[in-house]
């Protein structure tokens, strides 16, 4: 238990704000966390154990700090009495995980569950539907751990259609989950949507499920880091891994610090994978950069105006969707899609991109200040689809990742999954998201932004005009 008084390690570079992981040879060493609004509200992180400062020998190491590493170190201790080493390059839960919006919904990856039907036929898609309720539930019963103050606000999630024609596809989507999945979701009127939740000048209506929660995302994941050492799991930051050599059994984790022997590894990097960090990650994944505003706390006055009543997530129908909601002290979150590469993060021109996304639904605040601005990376997949997966047999070497930007929920199941394959009791997980590999596209991976760049145009296109 003393490891619990390690002093929190501070950081000791700046923050980069055009590190692009397509490119970086590694995420840095010790470096601070982007300028949020969850970091900026969550006070002092808890304690962890330092850098590695000599060899280590271990049953099990993370690689990686955020939500999933984190619940994968909580699972294979409470559940296989497995304690595991965490090995963070900068500050615990310096990515996706301090970078996102703070919505909790029942999803995984960007499918639908039409999508899933055609994909891999009815069975599959109602075991998937499972999985995913199976995930809510464990999410629910995690952030009720004394350990874990992350302001949550339970009461589901709107899809709210940006557009009448995106009406028919919501509709039908609606009928799916609750004629073949048993779901209860439901449309909701415009009318319905103004008089109850928000006055959203965009929306023509809405699909409502039952489950979804926005928690403060540092506080989760600092919550995380105190359960996690708490049941005796090390948490060493300052610490990346620049290199994984496998002989004679061990897998060898090169650390500024010292070398970690490790039995079994577990990778957790998602949008902050190094192409460097392995060959079996390497370009698996697309890292798509998302930006997020806070406004200053909204007046009383304009409270009353766009008639917030829920602080519950909101996402739109749009393609490159924007995800919004009303902050616990007042402010508006919202964010959406981003720069194509971190060279161009800090342009202008997509800031004010998304603050006229903020404009359009809710005109009465254009022009208010902004208190917060950041950006970060997605781990979209090429499928669209995560992965927890073993993807050679002959290592003990496993990842989590993929979810694209659907992972502040699911990466909680996601972690304890991935405990359960490393502790030798995943036979049971037969759904394709636990028996195939992340797609790869080889080389391509850095080419396929210059189809990024067509494609965002296209969107645009899609969404506003056509």
């Amino acid at each position: 238990m003393d490891q619990l008084l390690t002093r929190t390690t501070a950081p000791r570079q700046p923050f980069d704000p055009a590190y692009d992981p397509i490119h970086a040879p590694d995420p840095g060493t010790g470096k601070d966390y982007a300028p949020t609004y969850w970091i900026g509200t969550a006070g002092t992180p808890p304690a962890d154990d330092g850098p590695v400062t000599r060899d280590l020998d271990v049953d099990v190491a993370i690689i990686g700090s955020g939500y999933t590493g984190l619940s994968c170190a909580i699972h294979l201790a409470r559940e296989h009495g497995i304690k595991a080493t965490v090995l963070e390059a900068n500050g615990v839960a310096w990515g996706c995980s301090t970078r996102n919006g703070g919505q909790a919904q029942i999803s995984s990856g960007r499918l639908k569950r039409s999508q899933w039907i055609e994909r891999w036929g009815m069975d599959v898609a109602k075991k998937l539907h499972g999985e995913i309720a199976d995930a809510f539930e464990l999410f629910r019963e995690l952030i009720r751990s004394p350990e874990i103050d992350c302001e949550p606000q339970d009461g589901g999630h709107l899809y709210i259609a940006h557009r009448e024609k995106m009406m028919p596809a919501l509709e039908k989507e609606t009928q799916l989950l609750n004629e073949v999945f048993g779901y209860r979701a439901r449309m909701v009127g415009r009318d319905e949507i103004h008089s109850d939740f928000v006055r959203d000048a965009e929306a023509k209506g809405a699909m409502y499920e039952p489950d979804g929660i926005g928690i403060h995302a540092a506080k989760l994941a600092f919550g995380y880091l105190k359960l996690a050492r708490k049941l005796g799991a090390r948490v060493h930051v300052s610490s990346p891994v620049f290199g994984c050599e496998f002989k004679n059994g061990v897998h060898h984790l090169r650390t500024p610090g010292g070398t970690v022997r490790a039995r079994a590894v577990c990778i957790a990097t998602a949008g902050y994978t190094s192409p460097g960090l392995h060959p079996l990650t390497r370009h698996r994944l697309m890292p798509i950069l998302s930006n997020s505003v806070v406004t200053r706390p909204l007046t009383q006055e304009e409270r009353e105006a766009l008639n917030f009543r829920t602080h519950i997530p909101l996402t739109d129908t749009r393609t490159l969707r924007h995800y919004y909601r009303m902050l616990p002290d007042g402010r508006v979150q919202i964010g959406s899609r981003s720069a194509i590469t971190g060279g161009d993060a800090a342009n202008p021109k997509h800031l004010n991109l998304l603050l006229e996304g903020l404009y359009r639904k809710f005109p009465i605040l254009r022009g208010i200040e902004i208190d917060y601005s950041w950006w970060g990376w997605v781990d979209v997949s090429h499928d669209m689809m995560p992965r927890i997966f073993r993807p050679d047999p002959a290592q003990p070497l496993f990842y989590a990742m993929g979810y694209g930007g659907n992972g502040v929920m699911y990466s909680a199941q996601a972690g304890r999954r991935m405990a359960q394959m490393v502790a030798g009791k995943g036979g049971g997980l037969d759904l394709p998201i636990f028996t195939s590999p992340l797609p790869g596209h080889g080389l391509l991976t850095p080419f396929r932004r210059l189809g990024q760049w067509g494609m965002y145009r296209w969107y645009y296109l899609k969404d506003e005009i056509f």
